[in-house]
């Protein structure tokens, strides 16, 4: 059996944000929505301490690649719809194992 796992790293600025407050408020619908709508894990990573900035991991795990790329493009695009995130980078890492055992 072959398991493909993958990170979706995304670094993001949010130009409106002048207090932490603001911060989670512009980050909140987006991060709930990664997890309710894709049924994924995500986590703010980097940047928690800068007002303007944010880093996010979202981690997906799946029987083909194919269907985890199919994933992670949906991904992708949701985080690119909002508007008043500046989206800066995002990166994909993937893992592979195969259990013979």
């Amino acid at each position: 059996m072959t398991v493909h796992a993958a990170v979706l790293v995304a670094d993001l600025r949010i130009r409106s944000s002048q207090s932490l407050k603001d911060k989670r408020a512009a980050l909140r619908p987006l991060i709930d929505g990664l997890r309710h709508r894709f049924s994924l894990s995500v986590a703010e990573t980097d940047h928690q301490d800068l007002l303007q900035r944010a880093g996010i991991a979202v981690a997906a795990a799946g029987p083909s690649a194919d269907r985890l790329e199919d994933a992670l493009d949906a991904v992708e695009r949701f985080i690119w719809s909002f508007t008043d995130l500046e989206v800066l980078d995002v990166t994909r890492h993937w893992i592979e194992v195969d259990d013979d055992g």
